[in-house]
């Protein structure tokens, strides 16, 4: 891992993450945690770039919907703990699963748009499981 992947994700650990969590706890009212795979970003600058918009911001977007009333925060807080990230290379290995409180999302960053999956996505995912 270069020194450019190094700054992007001190400045993602930093600064980006910890408004993105405070910004989950202030939609679902409970204490759900981003968990990055720091390492599939190896040598992925461009990946980088797009992870907090592709995910994070998407993922908060799907969650403001869902908990729009008390039932979907409580079935948040009872239901969903963690969410898991993962950098792949190819969107043939891309994959998105919701089970035992994580949700998991493996996306191709570094194709930007072509490569995530959207908050409606993200939405019907965590709704087919809570």
């Amino acid at each position: 891992m270069g020194l450019q992947e190094r700054r992007k994700i001190k400045e993602l650990e930093d600064n980006v993450l910890p408004e993105r969590t405070a910004e989950l706890k202030e939609i679902t009212g409970g204490d759900v945690r981003y968990d990055i795979d720091w390492d599939s970003f190896a040598d992925d600058l461009e990946g980088l770039n797009y992870m907090d918009n592709l995910s994070c911001h998407r993922t908060n977007m799907a969650l403001r919907v869902i908990c729009m009333d008390e039932l979907g925060k409580e079935a948040v807080q009872e239901g969903l703990k963690v969410i898991k990230l993962k950098n792949v290379k190819d969107k043939n290995d891309m994959s998105i699963s919701f089970n035992d409180g994580v949700l998991e999302m493996h996306l191709a960053y570094a194709l930007g748009t072509s490569g995530y999956y959207s908050d409606g996505e993200i939405r019907e995912m965590l709704l087919s499981k809570l």
